[in-house]
């Protein structure tokens, strides 16, 4: 909508034209406004998973799913995205990289996460399985997690959105 749209929109919706000064400064508003991007390693912890959920959410809206974020995990999904056909609805685990976890094992749940720029997305338990852990991982042996940079074995399992 161009600014001039917009005043023959307010124009219409009022009973009288808006007050020339209210138009002024919203014009000075509008046309001064300026959008800088900015540097993902300068975020805190919690900007990140902002930052990655939007990210997340809005490639999945590519392929027909709406997401809707969870004040509190449910049944371990950090949001959930249901798709426009109204059968198809996904548990999302947002993560700030490749992870297995024994906790999200039989819960049915994909695990997302932004790696190089881009986001990348698998079923939890497919890659649980594909791991085959055998306790050598000390991670894996005393916490039953595996966090690291995504290993080239799992590329067959991980959709990049």
């Amino acid at each position: 909508m161009t600014i001039g749209d917009y005043l023959v929109f307010t124009s219409l919706s009022f009973s009288k034209p808006p007050n020339i000064l209210w138009v002024l400064n919203f014009c000075s508003v509008f046309l001064d406004m300026e959008l800088k991007k900015i540097k993902y390693e300068e975020l805190n912890a919690r900007q990140k998973e902002n930052y990655n959920y939007h990210k997340v959410a809005s490639k999945l809206a590519d392929y027909g799913y709406d997401c809707m974020r969870l004040n509190n995990d449910w049944q371990g999904a950090d949001f959930i995205a249901v798709h426009n056909d109204g059968e198809k609805m996904l548990k999302v685990q947002l993560k700030g990289r490749f992870t297995i976890n024994h906790k999200y094992k039989d819960k049915n749940i994909y695990i997302a996460f932004v790696e190089n720029n881009e986001c990348k997305m698998f079923f939890h338990d497919d890659a649980y399985e594909y791991a085959g852990h055998d306790n050598t991982n000390q991670s894996w042996a005393e916490r039953g997690q595996h966090y690291a940079n995504t290993p080239k074995r799992y590329t067959p399992i991980i959709s990049i959105l």
